[in-house]
């Protein structure tokens, strides 16, 4: 992380912005787990609606890494000429195409200004859980078994065990739930079934 000498006009900044900020809407879709998100647009629209006021702006840019995975680096600005350039954040596109990069892209864009301004982007699945419309947690059985399936798939596919959690939407296994895990496992099973039977 790069910054300006001061950063104390920032940090007021950011503090009236946090004050004025509201949360966007989660109004598209991630099919594998039936849960929503904000798309990028929604995010940037709930950033500039209050952070230019406050004398914040920001830009960012996509990269490559020497391993070739795509990256995107944001920087936060203040009028006063302070700024926090943020270390990119890199990973590997699930399609090695023009297409797959840029989804990649707009996932970090939205994945990291969310980070950097408090949006909560993306469906909160402990409040599901707390207030009792969830089943529990993932077992110890469920998150050993999810592994090892990751793990076979990401070796059919000539591809990291980080690579298959991205294109699960799954960040971290110990806060699925116990349906959930289910679905995941199937989905492994049926990816690794259908590479077996056109091997």
């Amino acid at each position: 992380m790069k910054k300006s000498e001061s950063i104390a006009e920032i940090s007021k900044a950011m503090v009236n912005f946090h004050k004025e900020v509201k949360q966007p809407f989660k109004d598209a879709d991630n099919p594998f787990f039936k849960s929503k998100y904000v798309p990028l647009e929604s995010v940037v629209e709930a950033i500039t609606d209050i952070a230019p006021k406050h004398g914040l702006s920001f830009i960012q840019w996509a990269l490559n890494d020497e391993n070739g995975r795509v990256g995107v680096a944001t920087m936060l600005m203040h009028q006063s000429g302070e700024f926090i350039e943020f270390d990119p954040v890199f990973m590997t596109a699930e399609k090695q195409t023009p297409q797959g990069a840029g989804a990649l892209i707009t996932y970090l864009k939205r994945y990291t200004l969310s980070a950097i301004f408090g949006i909560t982007s993306d469906q909160d699945d402990d409040a599901n859980e707390s207030s009792g419309n969830n089943v529990s947690l993932i077992t110890q059985k469920q998150v050993g078994l999810l592994k090892v399936k990751v793990l076979e798939l990401a070796k059919l596919t000539n591809r990291s065990d980080q690579d298959i959690y991205k294109e699960m939407k799954i960040s971290d296994i110990t806060k699925l739930n116990k349906d959930q895990a289910k679905r995941a496992i199937k989905y492994l099973d049926d990816r690794i079934k259908a590479i077996d039977a056109n091997a």
